[in-house]
This record gives structure tokens, sequence and C-alpha cells, in this order.
């Protein structure tokens, strides 16, 4: 009867109590924190549901793809899947799905391709097999590094060389000052050369391929093009390419390109091998001192491998490995950069080049690559024409010298 003894008491107080102000306090309001926690709860719960569906309808979904009892494929292209298996245990069924093309893609490859040769990438696999292409790495030059590097808009880069060849002197306070020699100013000029591919690929290959087939051609253009590169920086005659490092030598193809002579030369004072570290002191110190404080080597790993094994007269490696990654080792205090279109240590070899690179050599590129998509020429094959213009030169002769495997 407590509650009915409440009721009658508030009644005797109501009439003292503002009008309406019972009213009020009977009806109570919600509670924000409850009512954004029942929101909360409710979305969460949801998305917890739609989760557990997709999980159980792609385990359904993938018990449904075995192939004659195996592992379960994933449902990435059940209908490539299955016309795949069916060619691949009985030799029947083709598929008939096709990849997008991708329009002005770069490419490269050295032969034609066709689908049905297994030998030139012909047998596909779906897409639940491993579509990487595990391929054979190829060395490449380290000179678009050390070099300078100009992009021109015309078919040749050229600059002005000053052999720095003043005339002054001493004089009293009144004594005659006749006119002084002046430089000399010459051009020079780095034409661009072409380098070019021109692969085949079947047009049914591009619709089937399981991968981007385009993008792998082209990431392979840029690789031999820069393999390529890199032997014309080094050895190139200047016949529709750079002219090389080892070309601006007496009895080079470039011994006259450039007004300021060819490059210095030490020999290594064996006939046949560098004979000790002190012949390497030798050669490192008649580099000039402004080139020698930028100055890095450049060798192959050969010639590397066998100066890592030299020491000094107190037993200690002049070699230094670095101990930072990506860092390259050092020898006697400088960068050694390997190079493998470097010739080998042998008789007559210019086996070493130690300098400053980007002061000594100069790449010009014309012009990116270039691709044209060519699918009418030479039908079914769509063909990728890819070309890049690129020249280079010594800029500065005194700036890199080269050590001859000679005894004088």
């Amino acid at each position: 009867m407590r509650h009915v003894s409440i009721l009658c008491g508030l009644a005797a107080v109501a009439p003292a109590l503002p009008r309406g102000m019972l009213a009020v306090r009977a009806e109570a309001k919600p509670d924000p924190l409850a009512v954004a926690f029942e929101k909360f709860k409710a979305h969460y719960n949801g998305r917890v549901d739609a989760l557990e569906q997709a999980h159980d309808d792609l385990a359904r979904l993938s018990a449904s793809q075995k192939l004659g009892g195996g592992g379960a494929f994933r449902p990435d292209d059940p209908e490539y899947s299955t016309q795949f298996a069916a060619y691949f245990r009985h030799g029947t069924g083709e598929t008939d799905i096709q990849a997008a093309q991708k329009q002005g893609t770069r490419a490269q490859i050295q032969a034609a391709m066709q689908q049905g040769n297994n030998a030139d990438g012909g047998y596909l696999a779906p897409t639940e097999w491993d579509r990487r292409i595990q391929q054979a790495q190829r060395a490449v030059s380290p000179m678009r590094r050390l070099a300078q590097v100009r992009t021109t808009a015309v078919g040749a880069y050229s600059t002005v060389w000053n052999n720095d060849a003043w005339g002054s002197g001493w004089v009293g306070e009144t004594a005659a000052r006749p006119a002084t020699t002046t430089p000399t100013l010459s051009s020079i000029v780095f034409a661009a050369g072409e380098i070019y591919a021109n692969p085949a690929v079947t047009q049914r290959l591009l619709d089937d391929a399981s991968f981007d087939i385009e993008q792998w051609l082209a990431d392979s253009v840029d690789r031999e093009f820069s393999v390529q590169e890199g032997i014309a920086f080094i050895s190139g005659n200047g016949t529709n390419k750079p002219f090389g490092l080892l070309q601006y030598v007496v009895g080079g193809a470039a011994e006259n390109q450039h007004p300021g002579g060819t490059l210095g030369i030490t020999p290594s004072g064996h006939a046949t091998t560098i004979p000790n570290a002190d012949a390497l002191v030798t050669f490192a110190y008649s580099l000039t001192a402004p080139y020698r404080q930028n100055a890095t080597w450049l060798m192959n790993s050969q010639t590397a491998a066998a100066i890592a094994k030299m020491k000094d007269g107190q037993g200690n490696f002049i070699w230094r490995e670095s101990l930072v990654a990506g860092q390259p080792a050092t020898l006697l205090g400088r960068p050694v950069e390997i190079d493998e279109n470097m010739p080998n240590v042998g008789a007559d070899a210019f086996a070493i080049a130690f300098g400053d690179f980007y002061a000594g050599y100069l790449i010009n590129d014309r012009i990116g690559t270039s691709v044209l998509r060519d699918p009418f020429t030479n039908k079914p094959y769509v063909q990728f024409y890819v070309r890049k213009r690129v020249g280079g030169g010594v800029l500065d002769p005194n700036a890199i010298r080269l050590m001859k495997i000679a005894a004088s």
C-alpha cells in the first residue's frame, strides 16, 4: 500500500507546486548516451552479420570449384578455371575470356611469340596459378648515375670548351705591359644515336594472357635498352651510338673528338696484372686534386675481386666493404662502382677508370622511350616498334684517368 500513500502525498503537495511542474518531472527524457550506445551496437552487429554471411558464401563457392577432387582453387575466375582444367586434362576447351588491351604501352622482346608454343610463353595458366615471371637478372651500367645527363629538344647537345690558357706576369710599377695570351673557346657536340626494338606478339596471346603481358614487355625493353646503353657508354665507337669512355685514348675512335685532348693514362707497372697496392696509390694520385676529391673508381667484378685481396705495407686490406646497405665499397677512401662492361685485367687492357665522372662524362637524352603499336602490318601479330635516342661522350678529359695494364 506504499505506492498509494506516495501518490496521495504527491497529490497533497501538488497544489503548492507551480502549474505544470509535476507533469514535467513525470515525463523523463531519454539518456543521449544510452541512445548513442544502442545505435553503435546495432551498426556493428549488422557488420558482423554481413561478414559472417560473406565468409559462408565464399566457403560454399570454393568447395564448388574443386578440379578432379584436388585442392580448392580461388574463385577469381571460375569460367577460365573450368575451361583451363578441361584443356589440361582432355586437350579440349578454349577460353573466351579477353583481357582489356592497354594502348600505347612500351614493349620489347627479341623474337615473335605464339600462344601455342610453350617455350614462347604460350600455355598460360589460369589466374589461380602463380602469374609472376621468373627472370634472370642482367647487369646495368652505373654511368647514368655517375655522369651528367642532359635532355634536349633537338638532335644534338653542344657546349663550349675553354682551355683556360690565360697569360699573365709580374711587372714593376712603370714597366711595360704587353698583351698576354687569351684562352681558346671550342665547341663540343654530342650527337644522339638511336636504339630500337621491333618485337611481335600474337593478338591472341595479348587477349588470353592472365597477366599484363604488355607491361612485361615494356619492362623488358627498358632493361634491354639500359644494357645496350651501358655498353656504349664504355666502349661505343660513335657510329649511331655514343662515344664510349675508353675510346678517348690515342688510337681510339674518339681520339680527335675533344679539343682538350685524350684521357690521361697511368700504366700498372706490370705487363699482365696490377702488381700491388702501391700501383693503385700511384694511379689515384695521378689525378689532379680538384677532381680527386669527388672521384669514383670504376671496374668490373673480376678486377674488384683481385683488388679486394690486396694489402698495404702493414698487412691491412685496402678494400673496405660498406657496412650500410645500399652504400658502395671504398678503395683508398673513395667509392667503387662496378660496371661489368669494363675490361678484365689483361695485357694492354684499360681495366680501371678513376675520376670525377659528373665533371668528365655527359649523356644526352634526345627523347624518352617512344612506342608505336602496330596491329596492321604483320597480322595476326601486333608489333611494338620501340625506340630511344641517346648520345654521350667525354666532357672534360682532365677529370678521368685510365689504368692500362702495362709495364710502362
